[in-house]
């Protein structure tokens, strides 16, 4: 069955109206009338997608009598974007309140969930379990942020534990701010370690890279190393976060600005998975006399933990 044909020009400019001044139902309700689908086409395409949300509930948000507000609600709504070829957030800035986007930049749901799926396919190409064969006892994290805002660039000391014999490899990934250049990005080999085979994705703003130990482990056998990570290749960064696919040991993360710009202020956040609204909100203080801060997980969890900052 196909889905019914876009409606005219004038629909269209109604949804561009309604996108760039909210409310949330009314640009949903004339987005669903840009696309001419009735609401069982859109629930069959969140379906599609793995995303459950009754009829009922759809025409209550497009009417405003609801709001999605949990999170798999939130799931939903940039599952719509999608199906409703929006821009990506569109939907999402209207629930929180800024219409005109005034927020800071953050990778969208869309390009996380892009990157994961782009990871995948390098990690089964290079031959590497989704474990990548260790498990991670401790990862500390220094960032540099450069004179204009941009991330300049980040060290990880990594210490790992083969979970099997015969582990000679760990994959480092890197996912470049918005509108990175990934092939001028580059890893370096500081300790224990030297650079294997090298991906780049420009699409997904990924630089995975797989740097080889000196020698194989037996399982139980543990493993320090470090390697930096030059990037300089995006606009004014806001935050630095990490996605964890499994838990782990501690991970500290220390974000150094430099001596021209410091921010106003600075939180730590967490996320349970891409699709989930960000939680655990807590400020964090910055040292004045080293422009830095930092947070320090005791044992993470899958998901992804992040420094997010105000430069005004």
């Amino acid at each position: 069955m196909q889905d019914a044909p876009q409606q005219p020009a004038s629909a269209r400019t109604e949804l561009d109206t309604a996108l760039r001044n909210g409310p949330f139902h009314v640009a949903l309700r004339a987005a669903i009338a840009a696309r001419g689908l009735p609401l069982q086409r859109v629930q069959h395409h969140l379906a599609r997608r793995g995303v459950r949300v009754g009829v009922t509930s759809l025409s209550y948000w497009q009417q405003g009598a609801r709001r999605p507000r949990r999170p798999e609600s939130l799931r939903a709504v940039r599952a719509l974007e999608e199906i409703l070829r929006l821009p990506e957030e569109s939907l999402i800035r209207l629930l929180t309140g800024d219409p005109a986007g005034r927020r800071a930049a953050t990778r969208s749901y869309r390009s996380l969930v892009t990157a994961s799926a782009v990871l995948r396919e390098v990690l089964a190409g290079l031959g590497v379990p989704d474990d990548g064969g260790v498990r991670t006892l401790g990862h500390h994290e220094r960032v540099r942020i450069g004179p204009s805002g941009t991330l300049v660039g980040a060290e990880s000391q990594h210490i790992v534990r083969a979970r099997r014999d015969g582990v000679d490899r760990f994959v480092a990934v890197h996912h470049g701010d918005p509108g990175c250049a990934p092939e001028r990005m580059a890893v370096r080999p500081l300790e224990n370690c030297r650079t294997g085979r090298v991906h780049r994705h420009h699409a997904a703003g990924l630089l995975i890279t797989e740097l080889l130990f000196d020698r194989s482990l037996r399982a139980g056998e543990s493993y320090l190393f470090r390697y930096g990570v030059e990037d300089g290749t995006a606009g004014v960064a806001h935050e630095y976060a990490r996605m964890f696919a499994s838990a782990g040991g501690q991970y500290a993360l220390l974000v150094r600005f430099d001596t021209a710009s410091l921010p106003v202020r600075c939180h730590r956040f967490v996320q349970t998975s891409a699709a989930a609204p960000r939680d655990g909100r807590q400020e964090l203080p910055v040292s004045e006399r080293h422009r830095s801060v930092h947070l320090v997980e005791p044992r993470v969890r899958p998901g992804i933990v992040g420094i997010g900052w105000d430069w005004e």
